[in-house]
């Protein structure tokens, strides 16, 4: 899943809504923080350095060229600060794949939705959001 492998493209096995656009906002349950924030996230067979670029308490958009296919469970790891991470589990639901050369392909990633979050990791989550909010 890195880059040297190249983009993972589907076709109609992949289900792409497209980038976040203003109608998306009707449909979370959670307000979004625009973030700039290191995640690794490793599935069964693969791993991938990325950043997320928004983050709500239900969830995280992470951009790259070469997403996994809806339903993918991941391991993500979110630099929270220096020295610590958060570990969470999460869950693909959608992505837009990168189409080269193709002008309205400006976003591609995926869209995770977090799964199995106990309290701890919930109030952490919620921490984090918290201080990017107000920075924003």
């Amino acid at each position: 899943m890195t880059a040297a492998m190249g983009p993972k493209v589907t076709g109609d096995a992949v289900a792409a809504p497209g980038p976040i656009g203003d109608g998306d906002a009707e449909r979370r349950s959670s307000p979004r923080v625009l973030v700039d924030l290191e995640v690794d996230c490793a599935s069964e067979d693969n791993y991938l350095f990325a950043y997320i670029t928004d983050i709500s308490a239900t969830g995280i958009f992470v951009r790259t060229t070469t997403p996994e296919q809806p339903g993918t469970h991941l391991n993500l790891r979110l630099a929270e600060d220096g020295a610590n991470r958060l570990e969470i589990e999460g869950e693909v639901i959608w992505v837009n794949p990168y189409r080269p050369g193709t002008p309205d392909n400006l976003h591609p990633g995926m869209g995770i939705r977090f799964v199995n979050l106990d309290s701890d990791s919930r109030d952490r989550l919620f921490e984090l959001i918290r201080r990017f909010a107000y920075l924003s």
